[in-house]
């Protein structure tokens, strides 16, 4: 939306359109009113009079963002309809294997990596780790709410604008400019079923006179952790959906060479006082010797070992200064400063047998016993020492500076010199055990190499059932440091004129820019990290940087008074790794107002970005997973379901490395809608959108390459349709999977890849209405965002994946949708909010296994949730406000086929229930609130 110039106020003019006073997207009052001074709108660097553009822009003002009951950033963009991506959660594993307490923003379901993230117009630092181990991302966990004055979201290809990273668009977080007085902020906040509670503090002031301006401030944070054992959903094992995933977690494991459990007997009565009391021995319909019940020693409770929100302490500085010299011209700066410490709880850590080459099979000759055996154990609080010595623990440190001086020359023209730096470093260390020295405590010392090739030990098996002391567990813990820290400068030249030279419909504006910049990052992992030294961890390492610049222009061109035109052009050049990666990309854009009330508008653009830097240069590495053996299943046990089958949930070693060979891509993206404004209190706005994106680069998925691998040795898919050996899929698939002598799968090789084409297409549509009644004032916005479709094509020449497919493997919702009513009378104001995520597919349809004839469903039903708040407005510098969220404790949907912990999806559902937010507001000085 718009960059409003509050002070002074503007002067009645003439017709023009407003914002609607319920704020959200789009625009327009066909009733007289003001207009505004020359303005900037995110979209579009030329100021000018008229509010809307040809694209559509969403806003969230300060004030919505508090009356809607949110109080993280990542709350505020989750309820945004067009954010549709399947992003990490605080609970997700692999967010804490990858980006421990970073959080995304994924417009468009294209991935992270495709949206623009701006703090005052300009690119922040990435987040120093890569999302999912694959690409660079903006964390918009750390972007300080309590400075926000607002959040600007354009959706759609603005590359010729932005640069090269705005292909799904762009979120614009404008931080406060202006300060009369002092404002301080207190708030409170507890979940009524306990755990997580929180404690913000954020105050803001300014000082300014004839030449000089200042804005500044800081907020506080903290967050109590929430555990995952402080919610029955999902405390126990015994909260999974089926009778066969309701067994003990496996704490103490042991088997032969045939996958058949050996009955620990007796020796699990050792061990029942760890896991809180909870270990016993256990038992697994099918899995020992001939199909009887296979034992080990387990828990039901273990599992509830995991942060649901991370502990989080921490403190954001800001600051806005201006100086105004005499000839028209000013310095500024913008400063940021953030520190923060978090720490997360994954899951305990665990071990078996890990070859010196890494090989994780965990199969060796026991001669204690004289056989093939498998053994696995986990390592309880207990012996640890505690949770906290679990902890995964990440010091955020954030530094953004942006600087320069801005003027006019002649009577028109406006111009900006900037130089912008930004910085974001990180100490992680994660918990680790030593798989070496964890060999020779468990098996002993290596006796040598059976014939078979199998390790030999003499191997007591007492020597797994017993606890650990704590200096045991000490001789073979360790921790795992990584120093990441990523960086982005740029310079830039920018001129503006809005009145370059006159038409009969009025001026043409125009802008220019210039822009010099340079990126870089540097995982800078534990170096121990890279080998084999700890257990189920070979991590990669990953550095490099890329110079660019860029030339762009942009006009806007009255037609009619009624029809505008606005065009754009951008060249940019990237060199890295040796590689020199240019586009020319362009945009254009019509609004007609053929009647004052109405607004037709569309728009049209092209887009490329260069691959991300981790893509092109991560270092080989390995990662320890699971997956499901397609080929095994369906060959050797064709009538079990996948849930059942013994090879369902197979360990396996991935391997990833970066691709210098990668290629940009490239995209093309176009807009058409209609904003209708009947009275001048009411508006309604629809657009279609479209946007399609070629040679994207995506990580080959585990899952799709043995599904693939499975289809192309049988020649046929799960659902019976033929497959061709010969494709460049099953080429591809056959190259990737790594088996053993035996048949056992045993690896698969990944690497970012240019897929052929992804596209999604749809409606957003939103509405504001203003009463005015004797009652009070009620206020009404509501958006809705459906997506018409979403396909993707993995190679030239596969077939089209619809992603909303049942069966498809992809996790996003056709339909988002919220709406909030607010009323306000006197000192009394209160807003209800709600959010609508429409169906998802279910486990079975997600894991591509979901069969028509069975009793489970493809889908989980759409959701709802609410927030509520009340104020009130002790005097014009004093408010007290209580803020309910999830107002009705609504937790996850059931789903019976959901068979993972915690046993609902993570991507969009949380089992914290109803949180209260408590919050005073008081001001010292300056206007009213």
């Amino acid at each position: 939306m718009v960059i409003v110039k509050e002070p002074p106020p503007p002067k009645p003019r003439k017709k023009t359109s407003l914002a609607p006073m319920g704020g959200g997207a789009d625009i327009v009052a066909a009733s007289p009113a003001t207009e505004l001074e020359g303005v900037q709108v995110t979209g579009s660097r030329i100021p000018r009079s008229q509010i809307e553009g040809p694209a559509p822009i969403t806003v969230m003002t300060a004030q919505e963002i508090q009356a809607n009951g949110f109080t993280t950033v990542p709350d505020v963009l989750r309820a945004m309809t067009q954010n549709g991506g399947e992003t990490q959660s605080q609970q997700s594993a692999s967010a804490a294997d990858f980006s421990p307490g970073a959080q995304q923003v994924d417009l468009r379901g294209l991935g992270p990596n495709h949206t623009l993230v701006l703090v005052n117009g300009r690119r922040i630092a990435d987040f120093p780790m890569p999302f999912k181990g694959r690409s660079n991302f903006t964390d918009i966990s750390n972007i300080p709410l309590g400075m926000v004055d607002r959040i600007e979201i354009l959706t759609g290809s603005a590359s010729a604008i932005y640069g090269s990273d705005a292909i799904s668009g762009v979120v614009n977080f404008i931080l406060k400019k202006r300060a009369d007085g002092t404002t301080v902020d207190f708030r409170l906040g507890d979940s009524t079923r306990g755990g997580g509670e929180s404690f913000n503090l954020s105050v803001s002031s300014g000082y300014g006179n004839d030449r000089f301006n200042a804005v500044y401030g800081f907020e506080l944070q903290v967050q109590n952790p929430l555990w995952a054992y402080e919610r029955s959903i999902q405390d126990s094992t015994r909260d999974a959906p089926t009778a066969s995933t309701r067994a003990a977690r496996r704490a103490f494991l042991r088997t032969n060479w045939y996958d058949e459990y050996l009955d620990p007997g007796a020796a699990c009565d050792p061990l029942a006082s760890l896991n809180g009391g909870t270990t016993y021995r256990a038992s697994r319909p099918g899995w020992g010797p001939d199909g009887e019940d296979g034992h080990y020693c387990g828990s039901d409770e273990s599992i509830g070992y995991g942060t649901m929100i991370n502990k989080r302490e921490g403190l954001n500085a800001y600051a806005s200064l201006s100086y105004a010299f005499g000839d028209a011209s000013e310095w500024f700066a913008d400063l940021q400063l953030g520190y923060h410490e978090l720490s997360m709880y994954r899951d305990v850590t665990e071990w078996s047998y890990q070859a010196p080459d890494g090989n994780e099979a965990g199969y060796f000759h026991n001669r204690a016993t004289d056989q093939v055996e498998y053994w696995q154990r986990q390592f309880s609080p207990e012996e640890m020492g505690g949770l906290d010595r679990g902890m995964i623990r990440n010091r955020q440190r954030t530094f953004s500076l942006a600087t320069g001086f801005k003027g006019r020359f002649g009577e028109a023209w406006d111009w900006e010199a900037a130089l912008s730096h930004s910085q974001y470093q990180s100490t992680i260390s994660w918990p680790q055990i030593v798989a070496s020295r964890a060999n020779d405590l468990f098996l002993g010392p290596q006796l040598g190499v059976d014939d078979d090739g199998f390790a030999i030990f003499d191997a007591d098996p007492e020597r797994l059932y017993r606890p650990l002391s704590r200096q045991e567990y000490d001789a073979i813990a360790a921790r795992s440091t990584y120093r990441p820290k990523s960086r982005t400068d740029a310079l830039s030249l920018t001129l503006t004129n809005t009145e370059l030279f006159a038409l009969p419909a009025g001026a043409v504006g125009f802008a220019g820019t210039l822009e010099l910049g340079n990126q870089s990052y540097d995982l800078r992992p534990d170096p121990l990290a890279t080998g084999y030294h700890y257990y189920s961890w070979r991590d990669s390492d990953g550095r490099g940087s890329r110079d660019r610049w860029a030339a762009a222009g942009e006009l806007r061109v009255p037609l009619h008074e009624r029809l505008n035109l606005s065009v754009a052009g951008r060249y940019d050049q990237y060199r890295y790794g040796g590689h020199d990666i240019d586009k020319f990309t362009y945009s254009a854009g019509l609004e007609w107002r053929p009647i004052d009330f109405l607004l037709l508008r569309g728009s049209y653009g092209t887009a490329f970005r260069a691959p991300d830097l981790h893509y092109v240069f991560a270092g080989e590495g390995n990662q320890e997973s699971s997956g499901i053996d397609y080929y095994r299943c369906r060959s050797e046990e064709p009538d079990s379901d996948l849930n059942d089958c013994s090879y369902g949930d197979e360990g396996l070693v991935v391997t990833r490395s970066g691709n210098r060979k990668l290629e940009p891509e490239t995209s093309t993206s176009w807009t058409a809608g209609v904003v209708w404004s009947p009275r001048p209190n009411l508006d309604f706005s629809a657009d279609y959108f479209d946007i399609d994106l070629s040679d994207q680069v995506q990580d080959l998925r585990i899952d799709d390459v043995l599904r693939d691998e499975a289809g192309c040795r049988l020649g046929t898919r799960a659902d019976r349709s033929a497959v061709d050996a010969g494709s460049p899929t099953c080429a591809d698939a056959l190259a990737r999977v790594r088996r053993t002598g035996e048949g056992k799968l045993y690896g698969v090789y990944v690497n970012p890849i240019n897929i052929a084409r992804e596209r999604t297409s749809g409606v957003d549509f939103s509405t504001h209405y203003r009463l005015d009644t004797g009652l009070g004032t009620f206020r009404l916005g509501a958006s809705y965002t459906w997506v018409r479709e979403h396909e993707s094509q993995q190679y030239a020449g596969d077939r089209v994946e619809d992603q909303f497919a049942v069966n498809s493997g992809f996790d996003i919702p056709r339909t988002k949708a919220s709406a909030s009513v607010s009323w306000e009378k006197e000192r009394w104001s209160a807003t209800v909010h709600g959010e609508r995520l429409g169906r998802l597919p279910s486990g079975d349809s997600y894991n591509e296994i979901y069969e028509p004839d069975g009793d489970a469903r493809a889908w989980i039903g759409a959701t709802y949730r609410y927030n509520a708040s009340l104020r009130y407005r002790f005097s014009d510098h004093a408010q007290l406000s209580l803020a309910v969220t999830n107002l009705f404790d609504k937790l996850p949907p059931k789903d019976a086929t959901y068979s993972s912990y915690p046993y609902y999806d993570v991507s969009w559902f949380d089992a914290v229930g109803r949180q209260v937010f408590l919050q005073y507001t008081h001001k010292f000085g300056g206007r009213a609130l």
